[in-house]
């Protein structure tokens, strides 16, 4: 019998360790949800080897805690919160392949938020990106180019970037101003919450006039590698995740259609190139803008369950995660939201109520 050498999986380094979860969980996760995963966990690896832990099987509480303690001086607190809840997950799954102690995973501290802390602070506002609109529907040279149509996805809609990345020319319904997501996972194009994610949304005729002007003009015609036309489309095809990050900085710059607020000159600042877009401190991630998108129509009075259907999160998620909106513009909401059912009482007047008591 050939002499078969097991491997202790104690003896897996941090890095090994890593790749395996993520092979675990590449069955039942979006690509988006696996590259998250992959950036967070790569940090705590390579702090691993930078103190020498050379094995999993060595790792203790305080090794956690000594994390925790590092990265809580680095990172804002809903980002920590990300980042110690992925480092939980990973130690329950190596809990279950017997590579560390039982209980591990429950010695990894997660930050008790509150709301405030977990609401982005960067998002795009409201006034920065109706500037950006006005310029994309308005400039000549800007109407109805890639730019332009990607701002009127991420605002209008409030779409992840997967969801907009994902989206086909055949996903857009010009005839009744909708756009619908689906979810095709096996072309490369799951969406988070897979078939839950999918659904049909309404766009305002300008949104829906520019995306169909830009698939005449100035859409590049390309298939991607499953034959399909993205909506988005780069010279080969369908955009990459970072690519589409570039196109949301590049496209957020407020140098496009005003004076830079840093006291720069659009035509030498390096902030303007592609590569360096995103280090611009006006610029704003795809993630950033859903952040404002979904405070706005919230502010516009639409109500949160319909919100909540049309970027597909739940009302307790948008309300936790997303919604910047400031204690005046909360305190109106409210007002309107009374105002609107005003009507209602009418039908709490005891003058109106029917006696169907039995005589």
């Amino acid at each position: 019998m050939t002499d078969r050498r097991r491997v202790d999986p104690r003896d897996l380094s941090p890095r090994d360790a890593r790749d395996r979860y993520l092979r675990r969980r590449r069955t039942d996760s979006t690509e988006e949800s696996i590259s998250g995963w992959y950036y967070r966990l790569k940090l705590f690896a390579e702090w691993c080897d930078s103190v020498g832990i050379e094995r999993v099987g060595e790792l203790r509480g305080y090794d956690l805690d000594e994390y925790y303690e590092l990265r809580s001086s680095e990172i804002a607190p809903a980002t920590l919160e990300g980042e110690m809840w992925a480092l939980k997950m990973f130690c329950r799954f190596l809990e279950d392949i017997e590579a560390v102690d039982d209980g591990l995973a429950k010695k990894v501290r997660i930050p008790d938020l509150d709301p405030e802390d977990r609401s982005n602070d960067t998002a795009l506002s409201t006034p920065a990106a109706l500037a950006l609109v006005d310029y994309y529907r308005n400039d000549g040279r800007a109407t109805a180019t890639r730019a332009h149509v990607f701002i009127e996805l991420a605002w209008f809609v409030g779409a992840r970037q997967s969801g907009i990345r994902a989206l086909d020319v055949r996903d857009f319904h010009p005839e009744n101003d909708y756009l619908e997501f689906r979810h095709r996972p096996e072309s490369g194009t799951g969406l988070k919450n897979k078939r839950d994610g999918e659904r049909s949304v309404a766009i305002p005729p300008e949104s829906s006039s520019a995306i169909a002007r830009y698939i005449r003009e100035n859409r590049y015609d390309v298939r991607d590698d499953h034959g399909r036309q993205p909506l988005l489309a780069s010279m080969k095809g369908r955009p990459g995740t970072n690519t589409v990050r570039c196109w949301s900085y590049l496209a957020t710059e407020p140098c496009l259609h005003g004076e830079c607020p840093h006291g720069k000159e659009r035509e030498t600042c390096e902030w303007a190139e592609y590569a360096h877009a995103s280090k611009c401190p006006s610029s704003r991630s795809p993630h950033q803008i859903r952040t404002g998108s979904i405070t706005w129509q919230l502010n516009q009075g639409v109500p949160p369950e319909v919100v909540a259907e049309r970027v597909n999160a739940s009302v307790k998620t948008i309300k936790q995660h997303y919604d910047t909106a400031t204690v005046e513009q909360r305190r109106q909401r409210q007002l309107e939201y009374m105002e609107r059912r005003r009507h209602h009482l009418d039908k709490l007047d005891f003058g109106s109520t029917e006696d169907d008591s039995d005589e």
